[in-house]
């Protein structure tokens, strides 16, 4: 069943002209800067214009105008990696005891989760992401699935969700051989398929990569065929690498050599892929993942959760390699990510000089808008400049204590709440305002999405007895 749209969103979030007064804008150019009573004129999807408020409303009588009345109002954030068929985990125990490790999380929860999800499934456990990125203030996602039972044309489901919800997203599905070589192949079709398909879309809001599970659920002759049937897809791959000890002892057992270098050898890093985590590699696999030009993200809500330790992000930033910030789907309220990230190195490591909020802010900021410019090459992202995406978000923060570009990321990390987002615009759409959701349907989505989960238990539960 398909959610309707709203009744009035046609209207409210036609992509006419819309000049937004009296702000506090945010920029996040280099080097960042905080424009006091001024305002931003898009059109065409792009920033048109910027500057003093009283300048822009004269120049523009008769354009629709939105007051931020004071209002921080900055680019829309980015998550670098996520999964949004995780979305029906939420509130689900677990059968037996705890989960002991990591292997016992992906096996008992993970594993029996994703085989669990039937096509409608997919659909809504996106929507409902989708719903809380518009809310959270996240306006471009990137995104990482499976579902086993589910697999031909399911990236079409989450397309048509984003699609729907108005965000931007690029998408893969997850090829691994844990169950069987024919959902291996099955898994490299979809991709294919889709990598085809999202040119057919001719939608600035979507765009595809090659996904893979990890090295430990990929045999050589399926990264073989992966690799073969991404050559001359102008692709790279998205993949988990060394989250857990476990993903590194396989390689080292099976194939004589670690992860990356297992990686590297096979071809799958380079510009346009992606490795999530990167936890527990070494400095050999960081110079490969630096000389390769690779992107690494770092998830460090999902890391505590899953108790498998901080990746050595410093290092890495050090390095030269680009590390960007994800949330691996537990949640698209990012400054939540910021904060963890902020937190969890001084934690790690007893120093509280660890997790610089400048080493946060070019994660979550900077590299993360230079991972995007990746899939949209033509459409620049994450800051607010003239010829820029109008992908824009209002923030009702206001500071009791002086704010300046040198000290937000501060402000972010110990005043900022994702309930402070009003406003939410994707290419000049409007896609929240004033804390209404203009595009989806909430109330309806959540019910039917309470139904659907149910039942995901009841299978989920089915495949463990």
């Amino acid at each position: 069943m398909r959610v309707a749209r709203a009744a009035t969103a046609a209207k409210i979030t036609s992509m006419t002209d819309l000049l937004i007064l009296n702000g506090r804008l945010v920029t996040w150019n280099t080097p960042n800067e905080i424009l006091d009573d001024c305002a931003l004129l898009l059109r065409d999807g792009r920033i048109a214009a910027m500057g003093p408020s009283a300048r822009l409303r004269e120049q523009h009588p008769n354009t629709e105008q939105m007051d931020a009345r004071g209002q921080l109002v900055m680019p829309g954030n980015i998550c670098a990696h996520t999964h949004f068929y995780g979305a029906f985990a939420r509130g689900m125990a677990i059968p037996g005891p705890a989960p002991k490790d990591f292997p016992d999380i992906l096996e008992r929860l993970w594993w029996r989760l994703d085989r669990a999800l039937l096509d409608v499934d997919v659909e809504y456990s996106a929507l409902v992401s989708l719903l809380d990125a518009i809310k959270h203030g996240t306006t471009t996602l990137i995104d990482h699935h499976a579902s086993p039972n589910a697999i031909d044309s399911s990236l079409d489901q989450i397309a048509d969700a984003v699609e729907r919800a108005g965000v931007r997203a690029a998408l893969c599905y997850e090829v691994s051989d844990r169950n069987g070589l024919d959902e291996a192949q099955a898994g490299i079709s979809e991709n294919v398929r889709f990598l085809h398909a999202v040119k057919e879309r001719d939608t600035d809001l979507l765009a595809a990569t090659f996904g893979l599970h990890a090295s430990l659920s990929l045999s050589d002759r399926t990264l073989a065929k992966c690799v073969a049937a991404a050559k001359g897809l102008d692709t790279g791959f998205h993949i988990h690498v060394a989250e857990h000890e476990v993903d590194e002892y396989d390689s080292r057992e099976k194939y004589g050599m670690r992860v990356v270098d297992r990686l590297a050898a096979a071809g799958v890093l380079g510009p346009k892929s992606i490795v999530a985590h990167a936890i527990h590699i070494d400095a050999r696999e960081m110079e490969l993942l630096r000389d390769t030009g690779t992107w690494v993200t770092h998830q460090p809500r999902s890391n505590m959760n899953n108790a498998v330790g901080a990746a050595p992000v410093e290092s890495m930033m050090r390095l030269g390699i680009p590390v960007c910030l994800g949330n691996d789907g537990m949640g698209n309220a990012m400054w939540g990510e910021w904060k963890e990230a902020y937190f969890l190195h001084k934690a790690a490591h007893r120093d509280p000089r660890r997790g610089n909020g400048m080493d946060v802010v070019q994660m979550a900021v900077y590299n993360n808008a230079a991972l995007a410019q990746v899939f949209w090459p033509e459409l620049p992202l994450g800051r607010l400049a003239v010829g820029a995406a109008a992908d824009v978000i209002l923030v009702d923060y206001q500071a009791i204590t002086p704010l300046s570009a040198g000290n937000l990321p501060w402000h972010i990390i110990f005043g900022f709440e994702s309930s402070m987002v009003t406003t939410t615009i994707v290419g000049g759409r409007v896609l929240m305002r004033d804390r209404q959701l203009l595009t989806l349907d909430e109330a309806a989505i959540t019910a039917r999405s309470r139904e659907l989960a149910a039942e995901v238990w009841e299978r989920y539960n089915a495949l463990g007895s």
